[in-house]
């Protein structure tokens, strides 16, 4: 009987555990949505839009102060199973929905509509059903704001709080792998500080080329997050100055590299930069693929030197997952060029990165995974050779679990990819045009081929919002979430 009232007791702990971290995470979320005030001083015009942001965001102190206290009291409790993953996906769906209410109070967004602009910028999407040419400068910093937050890591702001001993699962749960530091909350830090760092040297070279101070907060912020939100419709395309472009490739390849290496590169540790798996499989793939987009555009019609400039553009924007374009429109682009560009979307940028998609980690792990299975069947029975990767110059034994576990990985991936298509060919859209939009959303990219529209159907946006989450989540910490959650359910009766 004791044992029991043990069990319960822990589980309602538990309970109060992650009750008082979301509310930490709420009370937060509450300041946040005050951020976008501090462009009124210098566009006096637009204070008739405060009440959206001051609502929201007094309520959410308020219910995240009180839900916050639950964890005051729970002393020498920690999370267990897979609660970690329930906090993780309770923190996302509970910002994302507070920080949709300001399109929504606005009047011109549903609700649909108000939650996709939300999860497009918090998981650093950047499909937008927002005409930017009309929106006012709050809606346009709140935006980036939110690409921001989401590109460095929802969770951080709750291992903020937590000790090391509670607060690595919830981490790694994320999806950050690595600790830049022994201690958990330095390591946080020190992420925000190269974070911030690349932000505000991507505005002052912004700045210098000309680019309007506004602009070049918001397009610093979107590349490095690699958000790809942009103030402008026709995106970093507006501007058509080289210049612009290559500091946006740059920002966009540093948000897209694991900030892991981003140590070794600020401390000149150069060589292990360019010993990591991922750096050569980047590399490699640049040297493949590269080629063939540049051919795939001559055929569409452009020079070679405009082919070039734009195909290397949008090369980085898809594989880094950015999603900032340089061309009005890929309708009626070579079907090449739009296969390349999925594929590039799907494959994503660097693992423990701002970025989306598989994963290069995962697809290095897997075309290795084939060649030592080959070398093995034809090599000597009797001999054994370790299966290595190169992280950062330094070379570790592969596990036969992180095999498997990246090969099912990819397995799930592809198969929401498959599901999600189905739904836009549902629609009539094309195969290839449904491929690329919902690879996409699922890669966190933004890229758009025109289907994610202001007037797109309720269920599209929809099927695009689920993307999203699983895009910029793992895969697996939704599914423990939700069996964690049902399993609970169905012992209580419900």
């Amino acid at each position: 009987m004791n044992n029991v009232d043990l069990s319960d007791k822990e589980k309602h702990s538990s309970t109060r555990l992650i009750m008082g971290y979301l509310g930490y995470t709420i009370f937060f979320v509450g300041l946040f949505c005050l951020i976008p005030l501090f462009v009124i001083p210098f566009y006096p015009d637009e204070i008739v839009y405060a009440p959206y942001f001051i609502l929201p965001s007094t309520i959410s102190i308020i219910i995240g102060y009180f839900l916050s206290r639950l964890a005051k009291d729970i002393k020498g409790r920690q999370l267990q199973g897979h609660q970690d993953a329930v906090l993780v996906l309770l923190v996302w769906i509970t910002t994302i929905t507070i920080c949709s209410v300001p399109f929504f109070l606005s009047g011109k967004y549903n609700i649909m509509q108000s939650m996709f602009e939300s999860t497009s910028g918090f998981t650093t999407t950047g499909l937008s059903i927002v005409d930017v040419q009309f929106a006012p400068h709050i809606i346009l910093l709140y935006r980036s704001m939110m690409q921001f937050l989401g590109g460095v890591g929802l969770v951080l702001v709750v291992t903020s709080v937590l000790s090391d001993r509670y607060g690595f699962r919830l981490y790694n749960a994320e999806g950050h792998n690595d600790r830049l530091m022994p201690n958990l909350i330095k390591s946080s830090r020190l992420i925000l500080m190269i974070y911030v760092f690349y932000i505000v040297l991507g505005i002052i070279f912004y700045v210098i080329l000309g680019m309007p101070l506004f602009d070049a907060i918001n397009h610093s912020i979107a590349a490095v997050s690699t958000g790809g939100f942009s103030t402008k419709v026709d995106s970093i395309g507006y501007y058509n100055n080289v210049g612009i472009e290559i500091v946006t490739i740059c920002l966009m390849l540093l948000g897209s590299t694991n900030f892991f290496i981003h140590l070794h590169l600020l401390k000149g540790r150069i060589g292990n930069v360019f010993r990591h798996g991922e750096t050569k499989l980047f590399i490699f793939l640049t040297v493949m693929i590269l080629p063939i987009i540049i051919f795939a555009l001559i055929q569409s019609g452009y020079s070679f030197g405009s082919a070039l400039r734009v195909g290397s553009f949008q090369y980085i924007t898809a594989i880094t997952t950015t999603g900032f374009q340089t061309v009005a429109t890929f309708q009626g682009m070579d079907g090449i060029f739009l296969i390349f560009m999925i594929l590039l979307m799907l494959i994503g940028a660097g693992v423990g990165s701002t970025g989306g998609g598989i994963k290069q980690h995962r697809v290095l792990l897997i075309i290795k995974t084939i060649y030592w299975n080959l070398r093995d069947n034809l090599g000597s029975p009797r001999r054994i050779t370790p299966r290595l990767m190169n992280r950062a110059g330094i070379q570790y034994v592969v596990t036969q679990k992180e095999q498997s576990d990246a090969i099912s990985f990819v397995l799930l991936y592809m198969l929401i990819f498959l599901m999600g298509t189905l739904v836009f060919v549902s629609y009539g859209y094309s195969l290839v045009d449904s491929m690329f939009e919902f690879a996409s959303s699922l890669g966190t990219v933004g890229l758009s081929i025109g289907i994610i529209s202001y007037n797109a159907p309720s269920l599209i946006l929809l099927t695009s919002i689920l993307g999203m989450i699983f895009g910029r989540m793992e895969i697996y910490v939704i599914l423990y979430a939700i069996i964690n959650s049902v399993t609970n359910l169905s012992k209580k009766g419900v």
